[in-house]
C-alpha cells in the first residue's frame, strides 16, 4: 500500500503545483499552502536604491577623510582627535540627510510654487553680503563665521527656477525673446552678483548648469554658441578685471611647461600624489595635511584622499561620481514632466560639475579655484543643498514609479500629447489603434 500511495502523492504534488503556476483554482479538498511573507520596509523601498547607495557611499569617504584631515587640528583645538570630527562634520551631516527626507518624502512639483520666491531671497542675500558679509581673505562670501554662502544657495536656486520656468516654455525656448533673452537676464544678473564677491568658481558653476539645463530643454543651437561666445568674452575681460585671477592663469600656464613653476596651491596637491602612489601610505598617515595643503579638509581634500589612498583610492571617488552621473539622467529619462526631467539633469550637471572642477585643480588641470568637493569636503551650507538637490532627485523617482488610476493615466498622457490639432490634448479612446493615437487623430 505504502508504494502505490507515494506515487498517487508525488502526482497530486505536481498537479496542484501546475495549477497554481497556471493561476487556476485548486481542486476540491485541496489546501492552499501557507505562505509566510516577510515584512518589507515601504519607506526603504519608495526611494531609489542604486542613487542613495552612491551618495552613501560617498558621505561614508567623505568622513573618514574629513576626521583624517582635522584630527591633528581637532586636538590641538579641543584637547580631543574626534571632537572637530564628531560635533561639526557628523552633526552637518545628519542635518543634511534630514533635509534630503523631509523633500524627498514630498511631491517635488509642490516645490515649483516656491521657485521664483528662492530666487528672490538669493538675489536679496547675494547683494546683502556684499555690504554686511564677512570679509576673508579681501572677499565677501559668507555669513555666520562661515556657516551660510549665499553662493552656493544661488548654485541651487537657479537649478530650481530654470527647472521650472524652462519646463514651463516648451517650444518657446528657442524662441530669441522669450527663450534667450529672458535666459541671459537672469543667469547674468546671479553670475554678476556672485563675481562682485569675488567667486569666479561658483559663477562658473551658475553659468555652466544653467547651459546644461538650457540645452536638454531644446535650445536653439546657435542661441547656445551665442552664449558660449559671450562667456567666453567675459571670462576674457575678468582676467584684465581682477588681478588675482590674471596671476592664477599665468601660473598655471607657467606650470604647464615647468611643475615647479605652477601655484602653491596645485604644487602641494601634485606632490601628495606623487607621495601616494598606486597604493596610498595609509588613511591617517598623510604628510601634507600638516600646513603643506591649504584647506585640507575642504579644497584639498581630493589631495589627502590620493596620498592616503593612492590612485586606486581616488578612481574609486571619480567611478562614485560617473555612477551618480549615469543614475541622475536615468532618473531624468524616467520623470513623469518637464519640470521633473529638469531638475534631475540640473542637480546631476550641478554635482559632477562641482566635482569635475575641484579634481582637476588638485590635478592641475586648470587654474586653482576654490570649489569643495560634493558629499566628501567639509561644509555645512554647501552639504545641505546639495542634500537637498539628490532629495528632489529622489523624490522625482517616487513619482514616476508610484502607481496611479488609469483615469489619472489617461490624464496625464492627454496633457503631453497634443498632436492634435491647434495644439489641443488628444485623449486616446478605447477603440482607437496605436497608430491613430500617435498621430493624434
Amino acid at each position: 500500500m505504502s508504494e502505490q500511495a507515494s506515487p498517487d502523492a508525488r502526482h497530486r504534488r505536481l498537479r496542484r503545483r501546475l495549477r497554481q503556476r497556471r493561476g487556476l483554482p485548486l481542486e476540491s479538498g485541496e489546501r492552499r499552502p501557507r505562505r509566510f511573507n516577510l515584512p518589507q520596509n515601504r519607506f526603504l523601498t519608495a526611494f531609489d536604491r542604486p542613487l542613495m547607495a552612491i551618495v552613501l557611499l560617498l558621505l561614508i569617504i567623505g568622513s573618514l577623510m574629513v576626521f583624517s584631515a582635522t584630527f591633528d587640528w581637532s586636538r590641538e583645538t579641543y584637547g580631543t582627535a574626534s571632537g572637530f570630527f564628531v560635533e561639526e562634520h557628523l552633526r552637518n551631516i545628519a542635518w543634511a540627510v534630514w533635509w534630503m527626507l523631509m523633500v524627498a518624502l514630498v511631491d517635488y512639483r509642490f516645490w515649483k510654487r516656491f521657485a521664483i520666491w528662492l530666487l528672490l531671497f538669493t538675489v536679496v542675500a547675494l547683494v546683502a553680503v556684499l555690504f554686511i558679509g564677512e570679509e576673508v581673505f579681501g572677499a565677501r562670501r559668507s555669513f555666520s563665521a562661515g556657516r551660510f554662502q549665499p553662493g552656493e544657495l544661488a548654485e541651487f536656486a537657479i537649478v530650481l527656477y530654470l527647472a521650472a520656468w524652462l519646463g514651463s516654455k516648451r517650444t518657446q525656448v528657442a524662441s530669441l525673446f522669450f527663450g534667450l533673452a529672458p535666459f541671459l537676464m537672469v543667469v547674468g544678473v546671479v553670475g554678476f552678483l556672485i563675481i562682485q564677491q569675488p567667486d569666479l568658481s561658483s559663477a562658473a558653476i551658475v553659468v555652466l548648469t544653467a547651459g546644461a539645463m538650457y540645452f536638454v530643454a531644446g535650445a536653439n543651437i546657435f542661441h547656445l554658441a551665442a552664449i558660449a561666445v559671450l562667456s567666453s568674452s567675459v571670462g576674457l575681460v575678468l582676467l584684465q578685471v581682477l588681478p588675482y585671477a590674471q596671476r592664477r592663469v599665468d601660473n598655471f600656464l607657467a606650470g604647464l611647461s615647468d611643475v615647479t613653476l605652477a601655484e602653491y596651491h596645485t604644487l602641494q596637491a601634485i606632490t601628495a600624489f606623487l607621495r601616494g602612489g598606486w597604493f596610498g601610505v595609509g588613511v591617517g598617515q598623510s604628510q601634507q595635511k600638516f600646513g603643506a595643503l591649504p584647506a585640507p579638509h575642504t579644497d584639498s581634500i581630493f589631495a589627502v584622499i590620493g596620498e592616503e589612498m593612492g590612485v586606486l583610492g581616488a578612481a574609486v571617488v571619480v567611478a562614485l561620481f560617473i555612477c551618480f552621473a549615469i543614475r541622475g539622467f536615468q532618473l531624468a529619462r524616467r520623470a513623469k514632466d518637464d519640470f521633473g526631467t529638469l531638475l534631475c539633469v540640473g542637480v546631476t550637471s550641478w554635482v559632477i560639475i562641482q566635482a569635475l572642477l575641484n579634481i582637476a585643480v588638485m590635478t592641475g588641470a586648470v587654474p586653482s579655484t576654490g570649489v569643495p568637493l560634493p558629499f566628501i569636503s567639509f561644509g555645512g551650507s554647501s552639504l545641505t543643498v546639495v542634500m537637498i538637490g539628490v532629495g528632489l532627485m529622489l523624490s522625482v523617482q517616487r513619482v514616476a514609479s508610484r502607481r496611479v488610476p488609469i483615469s489619472e493615466r489617461r490624464n496625464e498622457l492627454a496633457n503631453s500629447d497634443r498632436g492634435g490639432r491647434h495644439r489641443r490634448s488628444y485623449l486616446p479612446r478605447a477603440g482607437d489603434s496605436p497608430d491613430i493615437a500617435a498621430r493624434g487623430g
